[in-house]
């Protein structure tokens, strides 16, 4: 997707999407919106997640949800 990014499609139905994604330090994910809802799962690393325009510094087991059409995005803050 992106130089630095690797993102796996664990699954994808009508309405959810959950995905795996691997961060290098300092990669971005600009915001976007999609029609599907998302669930995220931080297994290491730290990250900065921007839903709906607010910001949340996320580390190891925390996790998101982003409803279906709500802009979102993430910045990594420290390696993997």
């Amino acid at each position: 997707m992106l130089p630095g990014l690797l993102r796996r499609t664990l699954i994808s139905g009508d309405t959810m999407m959950i995905c795996r994604f691997d961060l290098d330090f300092g990669v971005s994910i600009p915001g976007h919106t999609h029609p599907h809802e998302q669930a995220g799962y931080v297994v290491s690393g730290k990250i900065r997640l921007t839903l709906d325009g607010q910001s949340f510094e996320l580390g190891p087991g925390d996790s998101y949800h982003a409803p279906s059409g709500v802009e979102h995005g993430a910045v990594a803050l420290e390696p993997r």
